[in-house]
């Protein structure tokens, strides 16, 4: 099962988030995104955990709870595919037809 956390401390690695999740059973692979030109955390992360229970337990035991002063938020991830309509965002788009630009992040 994939978890999704948020809020999480910009402080936290990946390395002692994994322990942390490991505590509730086997850690499959676990990724905290980072920006791609500073490096630094976003705040949030995913955990793919071997046994859903295991899982479910983590979820259970982890959301809302205070992790270095702030309250992280821990759900099973959606496992949606990511499409290029129009709530995939990025890039450029005409509009109107008058040939202007937006530019959507």
């Amino acid at each position: 099962m994939k978890i999704f956390i948020a809020g999480l401390p910009f402080q936290v690695g990946e390395e002692e988030l994994t322990a942390v999740f490991g505590d509730f059973g086997h850690v499959k692979s676990l990724r905290i995104v980072k920006d791609r030109e500073t490096g630094q955390s976003k705040g949030f992360g995913f955990v793919e955990m071997t046994n859903d229970d295991e899982a479910k337990e983590a979820i259970s035991n982890m959301d809302g709870a205070d992790y270095y002063g702030r309250r992280i938020s821990v759900a099973e991830a959606d496992d949606k595919p990511r499409t290029g309509g129009a709530a995939g965002g990025g890039g450029f788009k005409r509009s109107g037809g008058q040939g202007q630009k937006n530019f959507n992040r």
